[in-house]
């Protein structure tokens, strides 16, 4: 170092010190580089020191007197400046509390220091466990036979450390479970007739208080009267089919038509409800409407999107279901597996609706609608998407059909193929059914006649069948299932349609 720089180093900490150049030198001064660190530190230390302890008392002024270097050095510096950062990172209270414990520990002898340090550390250690370790909660074993036992089983013991204190405060004491049940849609006016479905995808689940009070239950002394709504509704085998299955249950009961145009969907209901009906079936072009009236929705209702069976309860209320999707799955053979596999659905309405609900719960892979109009196919596709996120959704112009080789299954949903409403007609090509695979299935939702332009030229072809009306009978199976709670006969049901054809 310069000799003048450390002259100068001299003269400016004797002054500090009160004594002269030559006592200091006397004393014997360490080199001012390395002594700055440890100066800095014992001087901020020795000013905190001063400052708390002038203010509690008043000392006279009084020059210091040389000590030996030894008896001022303080602690190793790392030690200090980790306690410093301690208490910085601590509330008001705390850092207080560690000010005054430094101020007491370079005025205290050693081992007294030792106790307090060991203190400080032991408080450190305590408060990171608190905020800075993620509390676990402990998994508690419900009993769900008496609630008594349920309360006794979540006790907490009595803890052995500060730690499992803290954990057993997060303990619910007094907790009571219910259990689960699921229950059905309630709605009184649906959002979907106005626009995407708002419901939610997936049955709702809500708890049941345990002493929960029951309606009072209302006595049904009504007939067994049943009937169909909807128009025209001329060419309906659901009076020949229902009545079949009343006779296979031993049930007296009686099916009405009742032709429903829809202007006078309102009083048809009051009627219904007037006189005494336990339910009926609803069909085109009822099935959205009469979700106004309703008061419950079925998990099948909602997903299609359409209404084909009511259960009028003895107090009035309307509960809505949708037989169709049953009908639509339990219409194809066992032996015939879609699951992984391409299915081109023809249409999109009501029907088709059904038909993609249905599908989807066989797991099928794709599913692409093929539709004259695709601008108003958007609505269906956004929310078939939404519904059901795992299977691939395509819309295509169904004039431009070429090939139906990528596809197991075509399903037609369209009128195209119905007695009177161009029954010599078919919804695609010859020549395009022709490029279908020699396993694959075709699916005409349509029931009269018996065997549509479209089953005969598949069968023509080699291909796997399923008609109408195997779908018609099966739905009319769910209905009474719904309303009786018991299945009737589908082989009697099928006899007298077939008869009635």
């Amino acid at each position: 170092m310069n000799p003048e720089l450390y002259e100068r180093y001299l003269a400016k900490k004797a002054k500090k010190l009160g004594i002269s150049v030559e006592e200091l030198k006397a004393q014997g001064t360490s080199s001012p580089v390395k002594e700055t660190a440890t100066t800095s530190t014992s001087q901020a230390t020795q000013g905190a020191t001063q400052s708390s302890v002038s203010s509690s008392f008043t000392q006279p002024s009084v020059q210091p007197q040389p000590v030996p270097q030894a008896q001022y050095a303080p602690p190793e510096q790392t030690q200090y400046q980790t306690q410093s950062q301690v208490a910085q990172s601590q509330s008001q209270s705390q850092s207080q509390f560690a000010s005054q414990s430094q101020t007491q520990y370079y005025s205290q002898p050693q081992y007294v220091q030792q106790t307090i340090q060991e203190q400080l550390a032991q408080q450190q250690t305590q408060q990171t466990q608190q905020t800075q370790m993620p509390l676990q909660q402990p998994t508690t074993q419900f009993n769900t036979s008496t609630q008594s036992q349920f309360v006794q089983s979540v006790q907490p013991q009595q803890p052995t450390s500060q730690y499992e204190q803290v954990q057993q405060e997060q303990i619910p004491q007094h907790v009571e479970y219910s259990g689960m049940r699921q229950e059905t849609v309630k709605t009184e006016v649906p959002s979907y007739i106005f626009g995407p479905s708002k419901m939610t995808e997936s049955p709702k689940y809500s708890s049941s208080p345990i002493n929960q009070p029951k309606k009072p239950e209302i006595p049904d002394n009504r007939e067994n009267k049943f009937g169909l709504i909807g128009y025209p509704l001329g060419h309906s085998l659901s009076k020949v089919i229902h009545e079949a299955g009343f006779k296979s249950l031993g049930i007296q009961a009686t099916y009405d038509i009742l032709e429903t145009p829809p202007d006078t969907l309102v009083d048809r209901v009051k009627f219904l409800k007037g006189s005494g009906y336990k339910g009926f079936n609803v069909t085109i072009p009822l099935k959205l409407p009469i979700s106004l009236f309703v008061n419950e929705v079925d998990k099948y209702a909602d997903l299609a999107r359409a209404v084909n069976t009511i259960y009028i309860e003895p107090d009035k209320s309307l509960k809505a279901y949708n037989t169709d999707v049953i009908g639509f799955r339990r219409a194809i053979p066992k032996d015939i597996d879609v699951r992984g596999k391409s299915v081109a659905i023809l249409g999109t309405g009501g029907a088709a609706h059904a038909a993609c609900v249905a599908l989807a719960e066989c797991r099928v892979r794709e599913i692409a609608f093929f539709t004259r109009n695709i601008p108003n196919s958007i609505d269906l596709m956004n929310y078939v998407r939404r519904k059901f996120p795992s299977i691939e959704f395509n819309v295509y112009q169904i004039e431009n059909i070429r090939t139906l080789s990528e596809f197991s299954m075509i399903v037609n949903t369209t009128p195209i193929g119905m007695l009177g409403k161009a029954g010599d007609m078919m919804p695609v090509d010859e020549k395009a059914l022709a490029t279908m695979q020699r396993d694959a299935v075709v699916y005409d939702v349509i029931y009269n006649p018996k065997k549509t332009v479209l089953i005969r030229c598949a069968e023509k072809l080699g291909l796997r069948t399923i008609t109408g009306l195997d779908m018609l009978i099966y739905q009319a199976v769910a209905a009474q299932e719904i309303w009786f709670g018991q299945t009737p006969d589908f082989k009697d049901m099928k006899i007298a349609a077939l008869e009635a054809l």
